[in-house]
Order: C-alpha cells, then structure tokens, then sequence
C-alpha cells in the first residue's frame, strides 16, 4: 500500500511538472481564456484518468486520486476546467465497467466539482478553502465506502487510510502547484522585464533585434515593404545638464508615450538606447513611413513636456526613415541605412525627416 501511494504521489507530481514545462504559458486562473481553461480541463481528465489505473490496493478494496486534480482545477480555475475534467473522469470510470461502484463513485465526483467550484468562489482564506474541498472529499467518499462495503472491521481500517492517503496527498498537490506557479510568473516577470525597457515600457533593443529578424524572415517569404524609423532626441543632453536626469526620465517616458500613440497598434516602438528609439513599421510603404515620421516629428515640436519641479520644456527630435524595397533592395541595410539618413537630418540642422538614398 506505502509503494502504491508513493507511486501515485509520483506520478501526480511529474504530470504537474510535466504540464507547467510544456503550456510555457501564464498560471490558469478563473480569468484566463477558454481555450486555457479547456486544455487544463483536459489535462486534468487525463491525469485523473492516469491516477484511476494506478490505483491504492487496500485488501480487497482499490483506492485513487482522481479527486484531486478536479479540486486543483476548482481552486485555481473555476467552473469550465473543473467540469471539463469531471466528465472526462467519469467517463474513464465507465470504461472500465459498468456496475453499482461505476455509478456510486461518478456521484462522488460530480458532487466533489460542485462543492469544489462552489468553495472557490467563496470569500473563505485560501488555506480554508483547500482543507475544506480535502475534508469534504473525505466525507464524501467514508459515505460512499460505508454504502458499499459490509464489513466493519474491515472500514475501521480503511477509512482512516484513506484519510490520511487524501490529505497528504492533497497536501502536496497544492503546495506543488502553489510553487510551479511561482516559479512561472517569476519565468514571465524575468522574461518580460529582460525584454522590456523599464523606463518607457518600450521594447528594449534586445527585443528590438528579435522582432527585427523575425519579421526579416517573413518578409522574403512574404515580399511585403517594411520600413524603419531612427529617431533622436535632438540635444538631449542640454536637458539632463540643465534639469537633471530625473527630469530627463521623465521627458524620455512621455517620449515613448507619443511614439505609440503616433503608430499603428501592430508597429513595434523600441528604445534602443539612452535618447535612441525606433519604429519598426510593418507592411508599410516609403510614403506611408514619411507621413507617421512626420506626424512624430511635428507632435514633439509642438508638445510641451511637463517637469515634475514645475515648468515645462520644449524638444525636437530628428528622424531618419529607410524602407524596404524602396529605399533598399537588400534587408540587411535597412538598419545602416535609416542611421545614415538621421544623422543626415541632424547635420543638416536637426528636427527633420530624412529618407534614406536609395
């Protein structure tokens, strides 16, 4: 029996792991999508499937796990995954056979989901919640064993097996679960934050590097134009002399703020670095880039940036505009070639546009 249990503790923990390793995803929660809600419903009828077969052999009695992963699902995800994994139980019950305990323990499950999404939804302590969706299926399934099985002295053995079997069990299960789901929203902050300037909220220029070859890709398979915007705030470092950095951040994340509400929601804006971003506008012809470029430039020279110390200050940018295929014929240039084309427009007196020769 000890084996048994050990064996289905390790295959209850390895299939979380296994789980948490190939969604790659967000935790599942009662807000996430129905599609995430379905494949964790999924998941979990199969694992309450898998801990069915490898049963506890109590004398002539088997216990499982099944319940378990439907109050995991009840818990963490609400009604769509809870339900989805109950039928799916209850179905590989069936399958097994058809008989006075196929029925009896179908009702055990389907009134453990209940009672399960029902507690989830209360405004009971988590640790509250988790011991009484464990006692209830204690409760439960003592109920059902007494209705089933006719000898006493063989239940007084049992019974306090199984308590013990489905507390530690759910013990475990839920502190697993807990860490899995710390572990992968700290994966997601990390990831997130090691793509993400933490200034402007822009895309850094790491992020910068990997949608740029990504869509380089795409676009030779594609033959679709892409364009680039280089821009620089021009005199930049007046501002951090005359104000200070803190007021130099500040002009940097209303910059940024502009940026994105002067493109397309599907354009990528990036800070590249210190006062250096880029627009990487996609499916976009030269004219069309010129035009955003343009309309960029002109609502920075007409913005005032408001200081946190009071006062507002004034700034132009320089922008430098290159295009694929009618600037450039060759995707490896396109980088090179918006660069030159705004230190063009800053050597040419700053607060303009240039396009790239072609």
């Amino acid at each position: 029996m000890i084996k048994d249990l050990f064996a289905n503790l390790a295959i209850l923990i390895s299939l979380l792991f296994l789980y948490t390793q190939v969604s790659n995803r967000s935790p599942l929660t009662s807000k996430s999508s129905y599609r995430i809600k379905a494949q964790s419903g999924i998941f979990g009828g199969i694992l309450g499937n898998v801990l069915m077969h490898y049963s506890i052999n109590i004398g002539t009695t088997i216990i499982d796990l099944r319940l378990i992963p439907i109050i995991l699902l009840a818990y963490f995800g609400g009604v769509v995954p809870t339900f989805i994994s109950m039928f799916m139980v209850i179905g590989g019950r069936f399958l097994i056979g058809i008989n006075i305990s196929s029925y009896a323990s179908s009702i055990l499950v389907f009134v453990v989901a209940i009672f399960s999404v029902l507690i989830s939804n209360s405004n009971l302590s988590k640790q509250m919640k988790q011991l009484l969706m464990l006692t209830f299926i204690n409760i439960s399934a003592s109920i059902l064993f007494i209705y089933l099985i006719e000898d006493i002295n063989f239940l007084i053995t049992l019974l306090p097996i199984y308590w013990i079997a489905s507390y530690l069990s759910g013990y475990i299960a839920f502190n697993t679960v807990t860490f899995l789901r710390k572990s992968q929203e700290l994966f997601n902050k990390y990831k997130s934050e090691s793509m993400i300037d933490p200034l402007t909220g822009l895309n850094n220029v790491r992020k910068f590097d990997e949608i740029f070859n990504q869509t380089l890709e795409e676009l030779e398979k594609k033959n679709k134009k892409l364009s680039l915007l280089y821009i620089d705030i021009d005199f930049f470092k007046k501002i951090n002399d005359t104000y200070g950095h803190a007021e130099g951040d500040v002009v940097l994340k209303e910059l940024g703020y502009i940026l994105r509400s002067c493109t397309r929601t599907f354009d990528i804006v990036s800070r590249n670095g210190g006062e250096e971003f880029t627009v990487l506008l996609l499916d976009c012809p030269l004219d069309q880039a010129v035009q955003i470029g343009e309309r960029i430039r002109k609502t920075v020279e007409d913005k005032p940036f408001a200081l946190t110390q009071g006062g507002t200050v004034n700034l132009t940018v320089s922008i430098g505009v290159s295009c694929y295929s009618d600037t450039t014929k060759e995707t490896g240039l396109i980088i090179n070639d918006a660069d030159k084309a705004l230190y063009e427009a800053k050597r040419s007196g700053r607060n303009m546009l240039c396009v790239a020769h072609y």
